[in-house]
């Protein structure tokens, strides 16, 4: 773990946190707005949510498991009420003016609660499996093992309690579809471009406390 200061800490945890409350609330927003490819159907949400495993397998690393999870209790909630705010008032990417506050919309209502439920779930199983596996050589097992089951428990809850016979008819009847297309993107995305992503970064923060190790024996 990086050797910080308690202000350092902090400032850090702040971060995330805020970075995790912009993944959550993007994704839910993307979600709404499905497209084919290669004759599938997915969301713009597969492409944005994996960017927060990249985060949290990072946080585990560098700070530890009470941290993550710290991270994860502190930005549920806000992550919460600010997608259903920005949900209704652009339903299905379409700006509905700041009247719609007004009424309750179940519908985006279900979607936030539904990725309150998967982000706490998923986030929890991807910080118990990297811990588990951090301590092996191999640098990449660890991410990668988690961010397939953590992907997997939280596109499963999502998807289910957002769409199953939900008003919409489309993602009613397409959801499962959906879901596996998405899960597949995610981890696409997440193995062939975040898992580099995480090794390179992790070598730059090894580097560094390397290099402020020799510089603080040096000066002793």
């Amino acid at each position: 773990m990086l050797s910080l200061t308690a202000p350092q800490i902090r400032r850090a945890l702040t971060l995330l946190v805020s970075f995790h409350i912009l993944i959550i609330c993007a994704s839910n927003y993307l979600v709404q707005l499905p497209f084919q490819i290669f004759g599938f159907h997915t969301t713009w949400g597969a492409f944005s949510f994996p960017f927060v495993y990249l985060a949290t397998d990072l946080t585990v690393r560098i700070f530890g498991q009470q941290a993550a999870r710290k991270i994860i209790f502190k930005a549920m909630i806000p992550a919460l009420l600010i997608s259903y705010l920005v949900g209704v008032v652009f339903t299905q990417g379409q700006f509905q003016g700041l009247t719609a506050l007004t009424d309750i919309n179940t519908f985006v209502l279900r979607i936030a609660f539904a990725s309150f439920v998967a982000y706490l779930f998923g986030q929890l199983m991807d910080i118990t499996v990297f811990a588990r596996l951090r301590t092996l050589k191999k640098w990449w097992v660890a991410p990668a093992a988690s961010t397939v089951v953590g992907n997997l428990v939280d596109t499963i809850v999502f998807f289910s309690v957002a769409f199953y016979a939900s008003t919409d008819a489309f993602m009613a009847q397409h959801w499962p579809e959906i879901a596996s297309v998405d899960y597949g993107f995610k981890l696409i995305v997440s193995l062939g471009l975040f898992l580099p992503a995480y090794g390179v970064l992790l070598k730059v923060l090894q580097d560094k406390i390397l290099a402020t190790t020799d510089q603080q024996t040096l000066r002793n």
